[in-house]
């Protein structure tokens, strides 16, 4: 049985349905939410469906029960996701699952990256579990700039504070092709994966390519991180998120995102959606 939790996700639900487009049966799949109604698109294609909370140990014994393999899904809830990734680690042990696929950050014990702290922590309980694991460290998603392409293509306009620090983003269906391939693998390989695109990319190169696809200029403006942040209230974020952001470029500048070449396309097999390609679907061309 592969396991799957936060399945009513982005992330979570690509990777079901790629399990099961992959070949792997209906009922060899589980799909752990929180909340059932949300899942009957999975029901009706024969997926088990669990119900757990990650702060409920209990529901999570019961939805881990004959589970092979699982992926943990990291959690959504800034600050709370050591302690409920703890309770998924401690009912897997108790299940006896032999392999855990852990979504984790990338070079998570090694940076500064604002969303590391908690991901090198679960790393870290992962190991004294003693399970067989794989840790998939993401980079970073194209879905992240979708209102900013929307934006620059209605503006001719594009900020951020990320200078020329380079990420290596790719798409959320690629990332889950890759928890798949390794889920599917008959020797799955254990260890930490750095995972990212194909090509590396820096914020002026989406409005670079914004502007060529829509056929006008699209200026860049890099901002200092104070200056990110005051543009970002001003556009009406809060300002838990406007800082929140303008740290994660800040992160991005000093290049706690240029984790290397790839990683997803060598799981795969294939290539990894392209800036231009990723561009074109948000501007529906």
């Amino acid at each position: 049985m592969i396991t799957v939790t936060g399945a009513t996700g982005q992330l979570g639900r690509l990777v079901v349905t790629g399990l099961l487009e992959a070949g792997v049966p209906a009922a060899e799949v589980t799909a752990v939410v929180r909340d059932a109604s949300r899942a009957a698109d999975l029901t009706e294609r024969g997926v088990a469906i669990a119900v757990a909370d990650y702060t409920d140990p209990a529901s999570l014994r019961s939805a881990l029960t004959g589970t092979d393999r699982l992926l943990l899904v990291s959690g959504s809830e800034v600050g709370q996701r050591v302690a409920q990734h703890t309770n998924v680690l401690q009912a897997a042990a108790a299940a006896g699952v032999g392999l855990v696929v852990y979504t984790s950050a990338p070079k998570a014990d090694d940076t500064t990256l604002v969303l590391a702290p908690e991901h090198k922590a679960t790393e870290e309980a992962i190991t004294a579990t003693g399970l067989p694991a794989v840790v998939l460290r993401n980079n970073w998603y194209w879905e992240n700039y979708d209102a900013q392409v929307q934006q620059a293509a209605a503006s001719g306009q594009l900020a951020g504070s990320s200078g020329t620090g380079r990420a290596w983003p790719a798409s959320r269906a690629d990332f889950a092709a890759a928890a798949v391939a390794v889920l599917t693998a008959e020797q799955p390989p254990l260890g930490v994966h750095e995972l990212g695109g194909d090509q590396p990319f820096v914020l002026a190169d989406l409005a670079a390519e914004v502007g060529r696809q829509t056929g006008t200029e699209v200026t860049y403006a890099d901002l200092s991180t104070d200056d990110h942040r005051a543009a970002l209230l001003g556009a009406g974020l809060d300002e838990g998120t406007a800082g929140f952001v303008a740290a994660l470029d800040g992160n991005i500048a000093a290049g706690e995102l240029d984790a290397g070449q790839g990683g997803i396309s060598a799981l795969t097999g294939r290539p990894t959606r392209s800036l231009a390609e990723y561009v074109a679907e948000v501007l529906g061309r």
